[in-house]
């Protein structure tokens, strides 16, 4: 029975592939510097060709790549890299999401136009003294003649 037991275990149909988890549907902007357009095609071409990506838009004014499908971020960066062009996230923010837009480090001179850089200084504090005083003296405030 040793030799039938031996031999039934390649017989046997048994799935040893683990099923990986679906990496969920995502949207990656990278920044890569771009000149012409054999630039953009080669970066389009390398990263259309990635499994699981969706849609590729290249914007090439804003040095711009807008990546949509179940791909990983950096997966993507290391492709768009591969290409021999210099690439990293996309590091700006719309303008009208941020408190403080002209703080020192938020403002960019090469950032396109509407956009500033995602820096945590530009987002504004809840318990800043500016807030405090503007309220203490506002119409809203009930109590505001009592101070003055």
């Amino acid at each position: 029975m040793g030799v039938l037991d031996y031999l039934s275990n390649f017989c046997t149909v048994t799935s040893t592939r683990r099923r990986t988890k679906r990496k969920p549907l995502q949207t990656v902007e990278i920044k890569v510097k771009m000149d012409c357009d054999g630039c953009e095609r080669r970066v389009r071409n390398a990263v259309r060709r990635m499994k699981g990506v969706k849609t590729v838009e290249v914007i090439r004014k804003q040095h711009r790549v807008i990546v949509s499908g179940y791909v990983d971020p950096q997966r993507v960066l290391n492709r768009i890299k591969s290409t021999g062009k210099r690439a990293e996230l996309w590091p700006y923010v719309p303008y009208n999401l941020v408190s403080y837009p002209y703080v020192a480090q938020a403002y960019d001179k090469k950032a396109p136009a509407g956009f500033v850089k995602n820096v945590p200084q530009a987002l504004i504090t809840p318990n800043a003294t500016e807030e405090r005083i503007t309220y203490l003296f506002s119409d809203d405030n009930p109590n505001a003649c009592s101070i003055m």
